[in-house]
């Protein structure tokens, strides 16, 4: 069956989001953003710009950033960094359902001093994608078939002369793996009833 909008009301309303230890010294947020396309339910993740500064540069991931003094809170910095990233108002064109386990961040199999927060949203009109140049896309999936197990599989990653292997989703030539692979797994498991992935 086609997960509904329902399902993930409920299962987001439920959810009580585990916060991760308190020593980390920065805070970020994400934005999982969901809408009613064609194909059910679908997803919006980015790829990040190439850039040789950025530990994720060129990889899949949800819009979001590091928390600045300014925001109210986490769920402000998801939305200011959304803005900021591609161009969509949050606070004008969506709710927020929920928000998921907070994930400690690794960059370059290094853990870092960065604990992030996503929070999903729902648009409830459609919003028109402007990229920043910290973007080179945006793809909007299918969740239904991102949750499917024929997405399942592993990528290998070379460090330091080494080949390890990490677990992903494969959809056409996209490649969903590490903090964006745990994040998303996270929803799943709630979607499927808390099942252990």
């Amino acid at each position: 069956m086609p997960v509904s909008w329902g399902q993930v009301a409920g299962a987001l309303t439920g959810h009580h989001a585990a916060t991760a230890p308190a020593e980390a010294s920065d805070r970020a947020a994400v934005a999982v953003i969901l809408r009613q396309g064609d194909r059910g339910i679908e997803i919006l993740f980015i790829r990040r710009a190439e850039h040789p500064q950025d530990p994720w540069s060129g990889q899949m991931a949800f819009p979001g950033g590091r928390r600045e003094p300014e925001d109210a809170d986490l769920r402000e910095t998801a939305r200011r960094e959304t803005a900021e990233e591609i161009g969509v108002d949050l606070g004008a064109s969506a709710e927020l359902l929920g928000r998921l386990d907070e994930v400690r961040a690794m960059a370059r199999m290094q853990p870092l001093s960065l604990v992030i927060a996503p929070y999903v949203f729902r648009l409830t009109q459609p919003a028109q994608v402007r990229l920043s140049d910290e973007v080179r896309s945006v793809h909007w999936l299918p969740l239904d078939e991102m949750l499917h197990a024929r997405t399942r599989s592993t990528m290998d990653y070379v460090h330091e002369s080494r080949t390890l292997q990490f677990p992903c989703l494969r959809f056409d030539e996209i490649v969903v793996w590490g903090l964006t692979y745990r994040m998303f797994m996270s929803l799943a498991a709630l979607l499927e009833g808390g099942s252990q992935q």
